[in-house]
């Protein structure tokens, strides 16, 4: 069977003015796991990324030959947009800034959003599960054996959690576990499409890369 094998993007610039980029430690991680694969002798015949310029920046730092397609179904749903717009058009400064406070504050809007609040949001929930759908569909609709995606943590959650059947409160509880750079395999066929591997961090078991492994 074919693989479609997952990326998280590596860690971004959290409470920067521009989060949309890959931190200096983030780098380090996608050149790590891009090493790891090559020494696997895992290589793509086809990549894929979301719109967002972190996730563009691991695929490249992963050091793959070849320009990678564009998907923006594999984007991140808008979580300052969701925050905001919980909090009547501006949250706290707080829930921007401080990790604690603001993964917290993620956790009740994300599941205030799955049961359909948050109305005034740019993206609703379903819209959320369908463009992640599509973009499932997008990715193993050709010919390619190894196909190598590099999305987000929700979009990823919410795949493993629609593969598996899995409740929406289930989905949160994954999406704030998935490492940067971990890998989630899928194995799929003209009609099959299962769940192989969720999470995974090869590139970072040994004593020298261990200290690179992030979850933000």
């Amino acid at each position: 069977m074919a693989e479609l094998l997952i990326v998280r993007h590596g860690q971004a610039s959290f409470g920067a003015d521009n989060y949309d980029e890959l931190s200096d430690l983030g780098r380090q991680q996608s050149r790590a796991l891009g090493e790891t694969l090559r020494g696997l002798d895992w290589i793509p015949d086809r990549m894929i990324t979301g719109s967002l310029m972190r996730q563009k920046e691991t695929l490249e730092e992963m050091g793959f030959a070849g320009t990678g397609e564009v998907h923006d179904g594999w984007n991140e749903y808008d979580f300052h947009d969701l925050l905001h717009s919980r909090y009547g058009g501006q949250a706290p400064s707080d829930v921007i800034t401080d990790r604690k406070t603001h993964f917290r504050a993620l956790k009740e809007t994300l599941a205030e959003w799955q049961q359909g609040g948050i109305s005034q949001a740019r993206e609703s929930w379903d819209e959320f599960c369908n463009r992640v759908e599509q973009a499932r569909l997008s990715a193993i609709s050709t010919g390619a054996e190894r196909v190598l995606v590099v999305s987000s943590g929700g979009a990823i959650a919410r795949l493993v959690a629609a593969s598996l059947a899995m409740p929406n409160d289930q989905m949160i509880a994954l999406n704030l576990q998935i490492k940067n750079t971990s890998t989630s395999r899928f194995v799929f066929s003209k009609d099959k499409f299962f769940l192989h591997e969720f999470n995974s961090v090869p590139h970072f078991h040994n004593l020298e890369r261990a200290a690179l492994m992030t979850y933000s």
